[in-house]
């Protein structure tokens, strides 16, 4: 995601020809793009992106049962 954002913002600096941008090729303003696309197909083949994935539905499925054991209450307080 950084590299599409910085890819962005080299973009707009080549298009609104601000300095030092304005000098440099297309080819290293455009390079982000190219480097968030091989990030990405890296995250999904290692497995990376599914990990990351799980481990936010883990999270919030134990912030659930927390929230649920606080309302009945039976929470575990914390020095137990």
């Amino acid at each position: 995601m950084y590299f599409l954002g910085l890819g962005l913002v080299l973009l707009v600096m080549k298009y609104l020809e601000m300095s030092p941008v304005h000098a440099w090729s297309w080819w290293i303003v455009a390079a982000p793009f190219g480097l968030a696309v091989v990030w990405w197909q890296w995250a999904d083949a290692s497995g990376y992106t599914k990990k990351k994935a799980m481990e936010r539905e883990d999270a919030r499925k134990q912030a659930r049962i927390d929230n649920n054991r606080e309302a009945i209450g039976t929470a575990r307080k914390k020095g137990d």
